[in-house]
């Protein structure tokens, strides 16, 4: 029997500040492939893959973050965000380090409303173009939207349609 890597602690860093004991939630983007189904003479159907969907990162915040308010409205890649978390399983006490960096830039920042002796939460929504997921220090998932680049366990699944392109 294992019992499952649980989520212990997280941090995020935003443009290399550490917003610990700031950050409340963070919901990273969903790894999501683009296919549309195709049916011919002798095959399907079948779901044929047309690329990546959206990377969207969200993550929400105690109270003001001037931080986060100075970089709307910047480039598309100006933001830069990193979260780590410590998996731990109970089984085995062993830990985890998963880190998850973003590079994008800020769609929405919602404060939400604002009421005198109530906490306050900002949320934010920040559309990526850079995504690297990696596990104990190894690199597991690597997405560079811009620059075409799709590495998953050690594979550039993108690099043969790069080459074909002179690239």
């Amino acid at each position: 029997m294992a019992l499952p890597r649980t989520l212990k602690d997280f941090d995020v860093y935003y443009q290399g500040l550490d917003f610990i004991g700031q950050v409340t939630k963070f919901t990273r983007p969903k790894l999501t492939m683009k296919m549309e189904e195709f049916t011919a003479a002798g095959v399907g159907p079948v779901k044929i893959d047309l690329g990546l969907k959206l990377l969207e990162a969200e993550h929400s915040y105690g109270g003001h973050m001037r931080d986060i308010l100075n970089d709307f409205g910047g480039s598309i890649s100006s933001v830069l965000l990193r979260f780590c978390g410590a998996y731990q399983r109970d089984d085995t006490d062993e830990v985890d380090a998963v880190e998850i960096e973003l590079r994008g830039r800020h769609e929405e920042i919602d404060a939400g409303t604002d009421e005198a002796g109530k906490l306050t939460e900002l949320k934010v929504k920040t559309p990526c173009t850079y995504y690297c997921e990696r596990v104990n220090g190894k690199n597991v998932v690597e997405i560079d939207l811009l620059n075409k680049i799709f590495i998953v366990n050690g594979v550039d699944r993108w690099e043969a349609v790069r080459q074909a392109l002179g690239k």
